[in-house]
């Protein structure tokens, strides 16, 4: 089997089907907020995209799942002799708990000469669990991997699929100047993506949930408040609005929160 020695993967799953539901509700950078509240790791942390990604299925909304990793070099022809490739990576797609996103390291970046997705494999993982893909490549047959239900977060389209097979899976990767390791909770839109740090999956829903709340009841409804009011009293608002977002930042998670 070509694949390197697997990474060790992230622990069981410590969220339930509902609370995936949930967070599926949010957009990515609220999640974000969210998880800087419950983590001890830097803000500035390599846990997003650091590279900009193309969200080719906006209209479907964010994606959430646990990661499953791949690494192919559409370029290299030698890759075709492992005739064991195919079986022995669905094998390892199938093994894995869901819902699931294949997040796809391509060796051949930064150039791009072929895509492991299409209408094809768009639905044959979607048969295996999967909900998407965070691919440091290309996608082509976009209009029919929606239609399949398969969300892709990519760099381009292109039109061929030249020797796209598996090469390594099970491994860490990285897509985007960001590495992921198999079953980690990712989050992603059309904003970008988060990979959650093990260990930070816990608590996450509900942070997220509080920051908005206090974002809405505090800076962005004096500022909604506000318009049209002499902008001294409107300054004086906002300032009473951020201290307030701070206060309940503090007594809640210890102060993050910026505003």
């Amino acid at each position: 089997m070509s694949r390197d020695m697997p990474v060790s993967p992230v622990p069981t799953q410590p969220l339930t089907h509902g609370q995936l539901l949930q967070l599926k509700r949010w957009n990515t950078p609220t999640i974000y907020n969210g998880w800087e509240q419950v983590t001890k790791m830097d803000a500035a942390a390599p846990v997003v995209n650091l590279e900009e990604t193309h969200d080719f299925m906006p209209q479907m909304g964010p994606m959430v799942g646990y990661a499953i990793t791949l690494v192919i070099e559409p370029s290299n022809k030698s890759h075709r002799q492992n005739l064991d490739a195919w079986s022995g990576y669905r094998q390892y797609v199938a093994a894995q708990p869901g819902p699931k996103i294949v997040v796809v390291q391509d060796l051949d970046h930064p150039r791009v000469l072929g895509s492991f997705w299409g209408e094809v494999n768009a639905n044959v993982h979607r048969a295996l669990g999967c909900v998407g893909t965070i691919v440091d490549g290309a996608i082509r047959d976009v209009d029919e991997m929606t239609n399949a239900g398969f969300k892709a977060l990519a760099r381009r389209l292109c039109v061929g699929h030249a020797h796209s097979i598996p090469v390594r899976w099970g491994c860490e990767v990285e897509v985007f100047g960001t590495k992921v390791i198999p079953g980690q909770l990712l989050h992603a839109d059309k904003h970008g993506f988060i990979a959650i740090p093990p260990g930070d999956e816990v608590g996450l829903l509900e942070a997220a949930a509080q920051m908005d709340k206090n974002e809405c009841e505090t800076v962005i409804a004096a500022a909604r408040s506000g318009v049209g009011v002499d902008s001294n009293a409107l300054l004086q608002h906002l300032n009473q609005a951020a201290a307030e977002f701070r206060h309940r930042v503090q007594q809640q998670f210890g102060g993050k929160g910026e505003h």
